[in-house]
């Protein structure tokens, strides 16, 4: 067991969801106007840091990072990575700034269920019956809440699908964890730049008319945004996958408690019967896809 690679997978999926108490902070600013502090905030805390990572001599020196910057696969690819993470941000913060903490955590609830099926679908993996079952389960579980609450819980979908397809992505880069993450933000970067000049010209800025504890958590969003990103990718490189898979749930419980419990955000019948599909969806999920690996171990261990 790596335990600088299981540090970095605990820390960075506590921190995920620790997130909403954070952000809960800012309330007063425009959700768009949030996400875009966050991209514009990391590109200057990375802008900051790499030139003297880069400089020492890490992950080879400007020279062989270079080289793969002039690949153009690797610009496409990581163009839709940063456009995934950049809506998985923008459906998260407006879930925290409408209070539906709850949503937010289904959506990270359901996501490895959306990364199974990105499997089947684009790579061509085959699941077993159990599998299957699992996704059913939740596919009701997620009907439920749908009727209960008159439409689907969209922000739960769009969160789940965007972290999903960004990490499909990510499998399929080999560049260092910051240079990737320098990218994603460097392709938003613009926009983003563009959208908070004009928040701030028309004086509605949250930077004009927030405290300064709220300009100073506006100011560190950049490094509150790539830690987690950051320790998970590391984490990845370290860790046994079947692990990542039993952490990742450590985030949305923590967002769930921080929703219902913190927060006091209602749930209802229809919700919390929803809930109970999911988790029960994610508990055969998990013993139909790791109980072939404890058996292939224990095989392995007696021959």
């Amino acid at each position: 067991m790596n335990r600088v690679g299981l540090f970095c997978a605990i820390a960075a999926h506590t921190m995920w969801g620790l997130f909403p108490i954070y952000w809960r902070q800012i309330e007063k600013a425009d959700s768009l106007e949030l996400a875009c502090h966050r991209i514009v905030w990391s590109f200057v805390s990375l802008g900051i840091l790499l030139p003297v990572l880069l400089r020492m001599g890490w992950w080879g020196g400007w020279r062989i990072v270079l080289q793969s910057l002039r690949n153009p696969r690797v610009w496409m690819l990581y163009t839709v990575a940063a456009v995934m993470i950049g809506i998985n941000w923008l459906a998260f913060l407006w879930a925290v700034n409408h209070g539906r903490v709850l949503e937010a955590s289904l959506g990270y609830y359901i996501n490895p269920l959306f990364n199974v099926l990105l499997g089947v679908v684009v790579l061509g993996e085959r699941l077993g019956t159990l599998q299957w079952t699992a996704v059913a389960i939740a596919t009701v579980g997620v009907g439920i809440m749908a009727v209960g609450s008159g439409g689907l819980p969209w922000i739960s979908l769009a969160m789940a699908a965007s972290f999903a397809t960004y990490g499909l992505v990510k499998k399929k880069v080999h560049l260092p964890v910051l240079i990737g993450l320098m990218m994603e933000v460097s392709i938003l970067f613009v926009p983003a730049a563009i959208y908070l000049g004009i928040r701030v010209n028309d004086g509605v800025s949250a930077l004009q008319f927030g405290s300064p504890l709220i300009t100073t958590m506006l100011l560190l969003a950049g490094v509150i945004t790539i830690s987690p990103l950051a320790l998970f990718a590391v984490a990845v490189k370290r860790v046994n996958l079947s692990l990542i898979g039993l952490l990742q749930y450590v985030g949305p419980t923590l967002q769930f408690l921080v929703g219902a419990v913190l927060y006091n955000e209602p749930l209802a019948a229809s919700r919390l019967t929803g809930f109970a599909f999911v988790w029960t969806a994610l508990l055969l999920f998990v013993a139909a896809t790791y109980r072939p690996i404890r058996r292939a171990k224990i095989s392995g261990a007696t021959v």
